[in-house]
């Protein structure tokens, strides 16, 4: 198991140095650390890890540590510096606790959780060396099956070092398992990352032991994995607990949409992201990066040039505003350059969700953004967008929309005479359209899924 300390700073702290400072040893603790890897590891004479200490972050986007870590946000830009101790090895809190002390003092700012500051005492670390290479600490238990990782915070966010837990689970070709205790919460990215078995998030409670966050099943640990125990009748039971929810009146719409565009220099990305943020908040995202925290003020330029830098291989990015989280898939395609986007956010009970305003946006993406296609779905949900472990009522479409070249690619009538009751909107040019299709998009009745299936059936041809 590990324990995450975070120190929020106003300067940018040398994380070696105070390492150095840290260890009784001194600096000849830190010859094998040479200074070049994003994560320097604390290590015992025999190789375990103890401390896995990442290079700091400057965030200079507003919201990010309320949002994640539940406290009041410091004066932008401030860096985050986080380390992650591993629970069972006497001296591994006390070094990172010491760690995120002394860059608090040193630097200036606060350690998260409040409990972890610590006085500023040399560690006694004999046998403690550093390393960068290979360094990580992400996982806390290994199978041929799964890899686990134990979380104690309140908010699990796609981290730096979660997401190459995720790349080196999918590509080892095993689930990613998290496991929390019962009043965490999971980000909507890592939400996403859990979306396929074996993967799943693995909520530990002390009356009814281990259950599925997501789906409610309860779970053990048996075959080097935690998988679902089947009842005395064969299915798998859900404890009360999962299924306590009250409606509070809180409502997410999320937008799923594709753009594609000609391979060119000059193509600049982001665009149909901004639009819809702007449509839904007034305002572009506040910020964008490749991990959580996001700590980099919006730029269409920026992470324009990152995707560029990567291609041919996909570039997946977050977004957040207010209320509102996207994920921006970039991947070099056939087609041209292909922009796969996830908006989703959140509304009180007091506000009502744009419903109205979805087919002028869809022609905004569909005549300056290269639109191939969108769906829009409402659901009864958090509008702090934090996903919770009890039972949360699945999505109803609230609207569909073919882009230009979609709808001219179908025979015929096809894309305009549909089994709906409600016909198409056009959207662009009368000479070329694309359409939008009106939903129901009721929370309560999940009957709108049996019009979108109709209306799929129908524009394949089946």
């Amino acid at each position: 198991m590990t324990k995450d300390v975070i120190a929020l700073t106003e300067q940018m702290p040398d994380p070696l140095s105070i390492l150095a400072g840290l260890l009784a040893g001194g600096p000849d603790k830190l010859v094998q650390a040479d200074g070049d890897g994003a994560v320097v590891q604390l290590c015992d004479e025999q190789g375990r890890p103890l401390v896995s200490v990442e290079a700091p972050l400057l965030v200079q986007v507003p919201g990010e540590a309320a949002r994640l870590l539940g406290v009041r946000e410091p004066a932008l830009p401030y860096w985050w510096s986080e380390a992650r101790a591993t629970t069972g090895v006497a001296e591994a809190e006390q070094l990172a606790a010491g760690y995120v002390s002394r860059i608090a003092s040193l630097a200036g700012g606060a350690v998260w959780p409040p409990e972890a500051a610590r006085t500023l005492d040399v560690v006694k670390s004999e046998g403690v060396h550093a390393t960068s290479e290979g360094a990580g600490g992400a996982v806390d238990v290994l199978t041929d099956k799964a890899a686990v990782v134990i979380q104690d915070r309140p908010v699990v966010a796609m981290t730096a070092w979660l997401s190459t837990a995720v790349s080196a689970a999918a590509q080892a070709g095993i689930g990613l398992q998290i496991v929390t205790p019962p009043d965490a919460r999971l980000t909507p990215a890592v939400r996403a990352a859990l979306d396929g078995w074996p993967s799943r998030w693995v909520v530990r409670d002390e009356e009814c032991g281990y259950y599925d966050g997501l789906s409610g099943a309860v779970l053990a640990w048996q075959g080097g994995l935690f998988q679902p125990v089947p009842g005395e009748d064969g299915t798998t039971p859900v404890p009360a607990v999962f299924k306590d929810v009250s409606d509070t009146g809180e409502r997410q719409l999320t937008l799923q949409f594709r753009t594609v565009h000609p391979a060119d220099d000059r193509l600049v990305l982001g665009g149909a992201l901004e639009s819809v943020c702007e449509a839904l908040r007034s305002a572009p995202p506040a910020g964008w990066g490749t991990a959580e925290p996001v700590n980099l003020p919006w730029s269409l330029r920026q992470l324009t040039d990152l995707a560029h830098e990567r291609a041919p291989e996909p570039t997946l990015l977050y977004a957040v505003g207010e209320h509102l989280f996207a994920t921006l898939r970039v991947n070099r395609t056939k087609a041209g350059v292909e922009e796969d986007i996830t908006v989703i956010a959140g509304y009180g009970a007091e506000e009502r969700p744009p419903l109205d305003a979805l087919p002028a946006l869809a022609e905004t993406l569909a005549t300056r953004h290269r639109l191939q296609s969108l769906l829009v779905q409402i659901r009864k949900a958090r509008r702090d967008l934090a996903v919770p472990p009890h039972f949360e009522a699945p999505a109803v479409p609230a609207g569909f929309a073919l882009g230009a070249d979609e709808v001219r690619a179908m025979p015929g009538d096809r894309a305009r005479r549909t089994p709906l009751g409600t016909a198409p909107v056009e959207l662009g040019p009368k000479t070329r359209p694309a359409l939008y299709y009106p939903l129901p998009g009721d929370p309560s009745d999940l009957t709108g899924w049996t019009d979108f299936e109709k209306l799929m059936r129908h524009l394949k041809g089946e």
